[in-house]
């Protein structure tokens, strides 16, 4: 009889640890992941056009950069994390069974008993609310992940454009001069001319070429770094549509942006989220102080048949160990995470004032430059018409049109900082990005 009760009570412990058991699933790595081999082939909702703008772009990176992808699965380890807090503590069951051997005993002895840990219950809110800040504080994460590549793709594909810009003006400034060397040097061969006055034009030529040349590797660079960026193998065709469409940035709504900046930027509301979550867990070590205590039944009988049923209790002496050591570490670490978003605030709000007045001052040194590419234009349209007309020789007109296109350069190269910055801006404050979803109310 005693023994099918302590097998009763074995079977249904086991029964109550395998309930609701996960079965093994084994996940093998796919070791025969490939880049995309075009644009076509990479995910997106709705049809490519044949020339990408930076919004396609953006919409590519998204949805396919590796690192974001890959960052994404994060919200999962948070979820599930978050479930383990959430999760009662197991009670425990205890059981012993002894055989009679001898003595005045009549029947064998048996015990039982059912006891949970209390102190576990004390601390669950304040883990479960540390673990909900924590979710929270990996989705502000992400979004500001998302902002940085959003970021990064108007960057790159804005510097790609830019260069190919340039390189259409240093490839016809480069023919332009190669033209003349050729023509010099047939006249050095017919004895028209001497080597003297072939050397500068040899030099002006190969300076050009070597600038045509730094620029075409500059942009292969750039183009392999973007296609590597959006999941592309180096040699996909990335044609890109050469008109560029920012978010507009205006330096007085930036300043009134500024004001509202911990709510607006996801990595200042992860850090504040990260510190609500700390209060959480200084919370949960001061109501750790309560010692470890475990309430629950027990009973049985011995050899001789005499029943009993009562309480048991545990607790711990807090004598010497009274959590003084977690408290503290929990609290340094509080101050540490205040500290640094004061830190980081500052520094954000420092680094979109001085972007805003690098480029207010680039957009002074822009118009000088403008002015002057106007002024060489009309020089180089009555260069042309004189040399037409044979009232300027060859080297006077090459050298202006050559000035000309070497000052369109610097123009070109000026635009490309105005607009790094204004993408640059755009990012720190969130102009054209995602919202965050948060209420200032909830933040510590």
């Amino acid at each position: 009889m005693e023994a099918s009760v302590t097998q009763a009570l074995a079977s249904l412990a086991l029964a109550a640890a395998c309930a609701g058991c996960t079965t093994y699933a084994p996940l093998p790595l796919d070791k025969k992941a490939q880049p995309a081999a075009s644009a076509e082939q990479l995910h997106h909702d709705a049809p490519l056009p044949s020339k990408l703008g930076v919004d396609d772009i953006v919409m590519l990176a998204l949805r396919n950069n590796p690192a974001l992808v890959a960052a994404r699965t994060q919200q999962g380890v948070a979820q599930a994390q978050l479930l383990a807090a959430g999760i009662l503590p197991n009670p425990s069951l205890n059981a012993s069974y002894g055989f009679l051997l001898g003595g005045p005993g009549t029947v064998d002895s048996l015990s039982a008993g059912l006891s949970q840990d209390v102190r576990s219950l004390v601390t669950l809110s304040a883990r479960r609310g540390a673990a909900r800040q924590t979710v929270r504080q990996i989705d502000a994460s992400l979004l500001w992940q998302e902002w940085q590549t959003i970021g990064k793709a108007r960057l790159q594909a804005v510097d790609l454009i830019q260069g190919e810009r340039q390189h259409v003006l240093l490839r016809q400034n480069a023919a332009l001069l190669n033209d003349r060397l050729e023509r010099n040097r047939q006249s050095l061969v017919q004895g028209d001319s001497t080597l003297a006055a072939v050397v500068p034009d040899l030099t002006a030529a190969a300076d050009a070429r070597k600038q045509l040349d730094d620029l075409e590797r500059q942009l292969e660079s750039r183009r392999r770094d973007l296609t590597g960026f959006l999941g592309l193998s180096p040699q996909a065709p990335l044609p890109l549509d050469e008109n560029i469409v920012l978010p507009a940035v205006d330096a007085a709504a930036v300043t009134q942006w500024l004001l509202s900046l911990p709510d607006r930027r996801p990595d200042l509301v992860a850090l504040q989220l990260g510190y609500g979550a700390q209060e959480e867990r200084v919370r949960g070590a001061v109501l750790a102080q309560f010692p470890l205590f475990s309430l629950g039944v027990t009973g049985g009988h011995d050899t001789t048949d005499v029943r009993s049923l009562g309480p048991q209790i545990t607790i711990d002496l807090p004598l010497f160990d009274r959590n003084q050591g977690n408290i503290a570490i929990e609290r340094a670490t509080r101050q540490q995470l205040h500290d640094e978003f004061t830190a980081r605030l500052a520094d954000a709000k420092r680094e979109v004032l001085a972007l805003l007045a690098d480029q207010a001052l680039l957009k002074i040194q822009y118009s000088g430059r403008m002015a002057q590419l106007a002024e060489l234009d009309r020089t180089a349209q009555n260069a042309e018409d004189a040399y037409r007309a044979g009232d300027l020789d060859e080297r006077g007109y090459v050298d202006l049109i050559s000035a000309r296109n070497a000052k369109e350069q610097e123009v070109l190269v000026m635009e490309q900082s105005l607009l790094d910055q204004q993408t640059a801006i755009a990012t720190l404050i969130g102009a054209g990005m995602p919202p965050i979803s948060f209420d200032p109310g909830e933040a510590p």
